[in-house]
C-alpha cells in the first residue's frame, strides 16, 4: 500500500484492475488500473516521476509495470520470471527500476522509456525472498536465498560480497549502517553499509518473543528507526530501543 497525497494506492488485483487508487479521506474508488488484471502479490507500489510524468510502479508475478498516477492508464510493462510469491518492493533511481524476488527469480534492472523498458542487467546472485533490498550510495544490500546477505552493484548487478553470518531476514538503513533482523531466532545485527564486506558492530536477540506464533511463522516484520528509536515487532509484541548514541 502507498499513501500519495490525497490518494491511497493499493493492489487488490483481479479483472477490475490490479491497482486501485482511493480517496484518502472518503475511501471512494478514484480509478482501477486499465489494461492490467494480474492477481495481487505482496509487493507495495512505488511512486516514480520520470520525464515529467508521475506514475505508480508495481511488481506482480509475471510482470513489472507503470501506470499514470492520475488515471491508472498503463504506460509501460515488461516480463518478470516470478513464481509462487513476489514480495520485495521495486527500487527506482535516475530512470532505472530494480526488482528482485525469491523462488529463483533473481534480480533485474530496467531503464524506463517507451512501452517496454530495456533490461540493463539481470543476476541470480540476489534472490530476495522477503525482507527487502536497500539502495545506499550505489550499492544494494539484502538477503539472498543464494549466498546469504549480499552486496550488489546498482549499475552492473555484480555481486561484491556475500556472507552467511546471519540467517534470512529483513533490514533497514540508518546513519551509514544496516539493522538486520533474522527471521528464525530474532537475532538483530548492526553492520556497516559497506561494499568492502560484512563489518559487524554488534548483535543481540529479541526478547521476549511471542508465544502466539504459528509453527510455520517467523519474525517477518521489518525493523524501523525513527527519531533515535529502533522499533521491532514480533506478532503482538512491540519493542522499542534507544539508539541515539
Amino acid at each position: 500500500m502507498l499513501v500519495d497525497g490525497d490518494r491511497v494506492v493499493c493492489t487488490p488485483g483481479g479483472a477490475n484492475g490490479t491497482l486501485a487508487a482511493l480517496d484518502r479521506r472518503t475511501g471512494k474508488i478514484l480509478w482501477r488500473s486499465k489494461g492490467v488484471e494480474d492477481v495481487a502479490q505482496y509487493s507495495s507500489p512505488l511512486v516514480v516521476t520520470h520525464d515529467g510524468q508521475r506514475q505508480y510502479v508495481q511488481l506482480v508475478t509475471k510482470r513489472l509495470f507503470g501506470v499514470k498516477a492520475e488515471t491508472g492508464e498503463l504506460i509501460w510493462q515488461t516480463d518478470f520470471p516470478g513464481r509462487t510469491a513476489v514480495i520485495p518492493t521495486p527500487i527506482h533511481q535516475d530512470g532505472l527500476v530494480y526488482v528482485t524476488a525469491g523462488y529463483n527469480a533473481g534480480s533485474r534492472q530496467f531503464k524506463l522509456g517507451g512501452a517496454e523498458p530495456a533490461m540493463t542487467h539481470e543476476s541470480n546472485k540476489m534472490v530476495n525472498h522477503h525482507g527487502g533490498v536497500i539502495l545506499v550510495d550505489g550499492k544494494l544490500y539484502g538477503h539472498s536465498d543464494r549466498g546469504g546477505w549480499t552486496c550488489q552493484d546498482w549499475k552492473t548487478g555484480e555481486s561484491l560480497w556475500q556472507d552467511r553470518s546471519l540467517g534470512k531476514g529483513a533490514c533497514t538503513y540508518v546513519a551509514g549502517h544496516l539493522v538486520c533482523i533474522e527471521e528464525q531466532k530474532g537475532t538483530v545485527v548492526l553492520i556497516e553499509a559497506s561494499p568492502a564486506g560484512w563489518k559487524e558492530k554488534g548483535r543481540f536477540t529479541l526478547s521476549p518473543q511471542t508465544e502466539k506464533r504459528k509453527p510455520q511463522g517467523k519474525v517477518w516484520v521489518h525493523p524501523v528507526v525513527l527519531d533515535g528509536r529502533l522499533y521491532l515487532r514480533d506478532q503482538e509484541l512491540i519493542h522499542c530501543y534507544d539508539v541515539k548514541g
